[in-house]
C-alpha cells in the first residue's frame, strides 16, 4: 500500500485515479459480446457460458425444482439472518414512498406528481469470485416495494451450471419473478435486447466488474436505462488519533477482498495512525482465505497523510468514494461536510459491512467517482415521476397572459393560441 505524505492539490486527481484495464480492449470485447447476443440470442448466451463460465447450459431459466433444492441447502441460521436484514431494508426503504402533494401554483392552477413503478427491471447479481446473495436483497426489495411488475434477476452459474443456493433462496423470498443463469456482459445484453427466453427490460440495475459496467454503459447509449456506473468496489476511511487502527484495517480489507481491481484509501492526519493501521493490515491479511485477492487490491491502494481534517474532507469530496467511513473526533459534524460519497459510515463502530448486509440502507452504490452525480439505489430508482396539472377556468384566466406573452416572445403562435382560445371561450366550465 503506497504511503503519500502531504500531497499538493495539483496532484490529487492523478493520485486518486482508480485502477483500470486497457479501455480499448474492454470496449471492443464488450461491444462484440453485446452484438453477438443481440443478433443470436440464446445461442450466443450458450456460447458465452461455454467460453466464460466453462459450463454447458441448455436452459437459463431457474426452475421451481431448483428453487426448492436451493431452499433446502440454506441453513436455518442463515435464513434467520436474511430475515432480519430483509426487515431492516424494508423498514428503511419504505419511508417516503407514498407521498403526494398537490400544489396550487396560481389560483385555479393545480400541479402534482405521481411516482409510477417501472414495469420491467433487470437485476444483475455478481458471483464471480464470491456469490453476493446480499445484492439480491438490496435490489429485489426496493423493486418490489416500488411495485415493479417484472423483476428479472440474472447471476453467473457455477461450474455445475447452477446459481448459488442462497442467492436463489433470497430471490424467491424477496419477490423476483424470474431468475436466469447468465453472467457477465452477456447478461446485460440479454436484459437489454431480450432473447428467445430472456425478456427485455426497461432499466438494468446491479454492480459488477469492469466488463459488466462497460456493458451497462454501452446499452445505455443504445437507449436502455441503467441505475448508475457501478464497477469494482471501493472504500475510503478518514481517521485521526481517535480511531481504532485495528478497526480501520479490518474495513480496508473488507473491501480489498472483493477483487483485485478494488481500491481502498486511508486518509489520516496522523502518521502514527497510518503506520499502525497498515501494520494491522499486514497482520489481519494473513488470516484471510481470500488473502491473494485482498493483497492484489492493496497494491492498487493508498494511505494519504494530510495536515488537517479539513484537507482530508476536501480530498475525499474530490475522490467521491463508494463507501466512506469517518473515524474521527466529532464524526457527526465531519459527516455534514461530505457532499460526494455513495454511503457514509459515522464513528468507530459503523463498519462498512453493516451497510453491505443488514443496517437497512443499500450497498448498490456509485463507484469510480460517480458519487459526484449519482445516488445509491432506493425505491425511487425503480420508479419514474409523472407530472400532472389541472387548470380551471379561473386558472387559465389567471395564468394565461403569462403564457401568451412567453409564447409570443418565442415566436410560437400556436402555443399562444391554445391559451387565447380558452380564455375567449367564456363558458366558465371546469368539467370538460
Amino acid at each position: 500500500m503506497q504511503i503519500i505524505k502531504y500531497p499538493s492539490k495539483e496532484t490529487w486527481s492523478a493520485m486518486l485515479k482508480r485502477p483500470t484495464i486497457d479501455t480499448v480492449f474492454l470496449e471492443r470485447t464488450v461491444a462484440n459480446i453485446l452484438k453477438d447476443v443481440r443478433q443470436h440470442g440464446d445461442s450466443a448466451l450458450r456460447h458465452c457460458a461455454r467460453h466464460f463460465d466453462k459450463v454447458e447450459l441448455d436452459d437459463f431459466l431457474v426452475t421451481d425444482d431448483e428453487f426448492l433444492e436451493a431452499e433446502s441447502l440454506v441453513s436455518q441460521e442463515l435464513k434467520d439472518a436474511i430475515a432480519v436484514a430483509k426487515a431492516n431494508i424494508e423498514k428503511f426503504h419504505v419511508v417516503g414512498t407514498t407521498e403526494r402533494t398537490v400544489i396550487e401554483t396560481t389560483p385555479g392552477v393545480f400541479c402534482w406528481k405521481k411516482n409510477v413503478a417501472i414495469e420491467k427491471v433487470g437485476l444483475y447479481v455478481p458471483a464471480g469470485s464470491a456469490p453476493l446473495f446480499s445484492t439480491v436483497l438490496m435490489l429485489v426489495i426496493p423493486a418490489k416495494l416500488a411495485g415493479c411488475r417484472e423483476i428479472v434477476v440474472t447471476s453467473p452459474p457455477n461450474s455445475e451450471g447452477k446459481i448459488d443456493a442462497t442467492t436463489l433462496y433470497a430471490a424467491r423470498l424477496c419477490g423476483a419473478t424470474k431468475v436466469f443463469k447468465i453472467g457477465g456482459a452477456q447478461a446485460i445484453g440479454a436484459l437489454a435486447y431480450g432473447t428467445e427466453t430472456v425478456p427485455s427490460v426497461y432499466k438494468i440495475f446491479g454492480p459488477g466488474n469492469q466488463f459488466v459496467t462497460e456493458a451497462k454503459l454501452q446499452v445505455l447509449r443504445a437507449g436502455v436505462a441503467i441505475d448508475m456506473p457501478a464497477g469494482p468496489s471501493e472504500v475510503a476511511v478518514l481517521a485521526d488519533e481517535s480511531c481504532i487502527p485495528a478497526f480501520v484495517a479490518a474495513d480496508l480489507l473488507s473491501q480489498a477482498e472483493h477483487g483485485p481491481d478494488s481500491q481502498v484509501v486511508l486518509v489520516s492526519t496522523s502518521e502514527t495512525v497510518i503506520n499502525e493501521a497498515l501494520a494491522e493490515v499486514d497482520r489481519q491479511i494473513e488470516l484471510l482465505p481470500r488473502k491473494s485477492t485482498a493483497a492484489a487490491a492493496i497494491q492498487n491502494s493508498k494511505a494519504i497523510l494530510v495536515a488537517t481534517i479539513e484537507d482530508g474532507i476536501e480530498l475525499l469530496n474530490e475522490y467521491a468514494a463508494e463507501h466512506l467511513i469517518i473515524a474521527t473526533q466529532d464524526a457527526d459534524e465531519v459527516a455534514e461536510s461530505i457532499i460526494n460519497a455513495g454511503s457514509v459510515f459515522i464513528g468507530n463502530y459503523s463498519c462498512e459491512s453493516a451497510g453491505d448486509y443488514a443496517s437497512g440502507t443499500n450497498h448498490t452504490l456509485p463507484t469510480g467517482g460517480a458519487a459526484r452525480a449519482y445516488s445509491g439505489v432506493s425505491v425511487a430508482s425503480f420508479t419514474k415521476s409523472i407530472t400532472f396539472q389541472r387548470l380551471t377556468a379561473e386558472g387559465i384566466q389567471n395564468l394565461g397572459p403569462t403564457i401568451e406573452t412567453m409564447a409570443a416572445a418565442e415566436g410560437l403562435d400556436a402555443h399562444k393560441n391554445a391559451v387565447a382560445i380558452r380564455r375567449e371561450w367564456g363558458g366558465g366550465r371546469d368539467d370538460f
